[in-house]
């Protein structure tokens, strides 16, 4: 990294003096992102039902224009395997099978249709970031977005195991293709079924190589996938049309399983297409043109949000800025038979961990995709369908991972309750209505806890000043993510632009979700950034569906551990430091008379002189203190205890100090 005269660490800037400054770290960069982009953006524009052309297209466009309009520094611009379900839906709507039986006339119109709605949902983001309206995408809860994108996984899977075993005729629904599998393995295409199993197995186990031996950490599992199945269709002689017996059973090869390409240079000319506007006159093409706009914005602000976290110099997109950027590339890639395209979460990582600098890395990555597809087009259409596909369905089970299921289940059981409907309704119908379903479902959960139906579209805070440098903004009725949008241009406003601490005290609301709760996360580290602060207060009168530091909390009883010890005063004046030491707040002792059943039986009817002690805690502690009495107490003292559950209003007068040694004895 440069370093400025003053010493500090120089913040890479993608302007003219960035250009040349940096120009070795993003060229590098933008080499190795290509090598992953490329057969990326040719499978993802086939199992969208494009030409494979239209990724390239796309990536170009987007590299070569966002970069003079965004300030995302990171995000490389380009298709997304999140987006294949939307535009292979509008394909299908229009009359097109996703070139299932070969390209067609209906193919090619559907085809068109799609470029249609993708300019005029380009208009749409246009306007969009014009209006600084960019903040919208904030409304979305993040188990919602999750539940949709794990069901885009399984979508994926479903659609692209059947071209990985080479049955290229598979037809239905995510539901209906999933049941099909076994038929799928029973049909497969033994060769080819042999070049995907092959490159899906690399896009595995590569990464476990590349984490032992660090000089392949360079070298992308996409790569390796191209360098072996290329070779492998070369000798299965894809290119020629022929036959083979396996066990008395005929198979054909030929052409159509290998990635249709200009066969000359600059060929890539010859595949502009243009868009159809008269499908705009249909009721069925401002659905997908919803769908392009809504699902294609959302994504691509939270990968252009997600980059930003990882910027090692936490660089802030302007999230209006990128949203035009995506939004005028998506109208020139349109316009020339491209794809829609957002900011990809994948390939802006791997930018990161090249080591690029700036914005014109992206630039480069389109530089060099335009070099391959105009000069050597031939070699392209060596790539294997199955190996693309055994990429994209590497790319299903990242989406679609059990890891999501269990993070989000981290967070609260009815966060997963929303995840799950979300992804089964988006599998059974499709996007818009699962999301729909999703954010209902929610809704529902907060009227359930008490959430005031007038709070949730509209932010009751007041504001006091408490001294020259620092305001107090104080919460009533609740705050989730559906008045959320209010209540963060309340903070941005006071705390960032006003350049003022603050202090956010939620004690008058009647919940704080697991959305919020997330969000007021990120803004304390943009507080830290910035060189303020952002105080919460008020959460320790709240319940908190799970220990999670993103879970939703609730204004009510908690219920926690009553521990109850009766026994003599010498017993009591050893139990009293020890328990505090596991992580007791407080205890009562109080004198008292009787008699337990040694007692009775040794004939002291009469009883004596005992100590009563009471502990209230929580029941990490609670156990501790169980299982100390159970094994260093009772076996030599008398001593009764009990443990009842009882509600506490404040949880935190009762949690255990930093302190705390909860051990466990033995």
């Amino acid at each position: 990294m440069s370093r400025s005269d003053s010493g500090q660490q120089a913040i890479p800037t993608g302007n003219l003096r960035g250009f040349s400054a940096y120009l070795k770290h993003d060229l590098i960069s933008g080499l190795l992102v290509f090598l992953i982009a490329l057969p990326l953006c040719v499978g993802i524009a086939i199992a969208s039902g494009f030409p494979p052309l239209a990724g390239i297209f796309t990536a170009v466009c987007g590299a070569l224009l966002t970069p003079f309009f965004s300030n995302s520094e990171m995000t490389i611009k380009g298709p997304a395997a999140g987006l294949i379900v939307i535009v292979l839906g509008c394909i299908e709507d229009f009359g097109g099978n996703g070139m299932t039986a070969g390209w067609a006339a209906g193919d090619q119109a559907a085809y068109r249709a799609a470029l249609a709605v993708g300019a005029t949902a380009a208009v749409l983001q246009i306007l969009f970031g014009f209006f600084r309206a960019g903040i919208l995408g904030e409304f979305f809860p993040g188990t919602v977005v999750h539940g949709m994108l794990a069901a885009i996984g399984v979508i994926i899977i479903s659609k692209q195991v059947p071209v990985a075993l080479g049955v290229l005729d598979a037809k239905g629904g995510p539901l209906v293709l999933l049941r099909q599998i076994p038929d799928f393995v029973l049909r497969a295409n033994p060769a080819i079924a042999l070049i995907g199993a092959v490159s899906l197995a690399i896009m595995f186990l590569w990464p476990l190589v590349r984490s032992r031996v660090r000089m392949l950490n360079p070298i992308p599992a996409h790569l390796i996938v191209l360098l072996v199945s290329v070779p492998m269709g070369m000798y299965l002689k894809l290119d020629q049309a022929h036959g083979y017996r396996i066990f008395e059973k005929s198979y054909q090869l030929n052409e159509k399983f290998l990635v249709a390409m200009p066969d000359r240079m600059f060929g890539m000319f010859r595949e502009v297409t243009t868009p159809d506007f008269s499908v705009l006159g249909q009721w069925i093409a401002w659905k997908w043109i919803m769908m392009f706009f809504i699902i294609g914005s959302l994504e691509s602000l939270l990968s252009a949000k997600a980059v930003d976290l990882l910027d090692p110099w936490k660089r802030k997109t302007n999230m209006d800025r990128d949203v035009l950027a995506v939004g005028a590339a998506n109208l020139v890639a349109a316009l020339i038979g491209g794809l829609p395209m957002i900011s990809e979460i994948v390939r802006s990582k791997s930018n990161i961990d090249n080591g690029a600098r700036t914005r014109f890395a992206n630039m480069w990555h389109g530089v060099f995709l335009l070099l391959c597809v105009a000069l050597i087009p031939t070699v392209l259409h060596r790539i294997p369908l199955a190996a693309l596909a055994a990429m994209l369905v590497y790319t299903g089970t990242r989406l679609a991972h059990p890891n999501e299921f269990r993070n989000v289940y981290r967070i609260g059981r009815e966060q997963l309750l929303i995840f799950v409907v979300t992804l089964v309704v988006v599998l059974a119908t499709d996007l818009l209505i699962g999301v729909a379903a999703g954010v209902l479902l929610k809704m529902v959960i907060h009227l359930a806890n008490g959430v005031p139906l007038r709070s949730f579209f509209k932010a009751y805070v007041e504001v006091e000043d408490v001294d020259e440098h620092t305001t107090r903004i104080i919460a009533r009725e609740s705050a989730v993510f559906s008045n959320w949008i209010p209540f963060r241009r309340q903070i941005e406003d006071i705390g960032l632009v006003q350049k003022r601490n603050l202090i956010l005290d939620l004690s008058g609301a009647a919940m704080v979700d697991a959305s919020v709760m997330e969000k007021l996360e990120e803004m304390q580290a943009e507080f830290q950034q910035n060189g303020l602060t952002l105080e919460l207060r008020g959460l320790e009168d709240f319940r908190a569906f799970s220990p999670s530091s993103h879970s939703a909390r609730i204004k009510a009883l908690t219920p926690i551990r009553r521990i109850t010890i009766v026994t003599d005063g010498l017993t009591a004046a050893e139990l009293i430091p020890e328990m505090v030491q596991m992580g007791i707040s407080g205890w009562t002792r109080i004198d008292c008379h009787g008699a337990g059943r040694s007692g009775l039986e040794g004939g002291l009817a009469a009883g004596a002189d005992q100590v009563r002690l009471e502990v209230i805690t929580v029941p990490e502690v609670c156990d501790c203190i169980i299982e100390y009495l159970r094994v260093r107490i009772m076996p030599v003292r008398h001593v009764t205890a009990c443990v009842e559950t009882v509600d506490v209003i404040r949880l935190s007068a009762f949690q255990p100090q930093g302190s705390a040694n909860l051990h466990h004895v033995h």
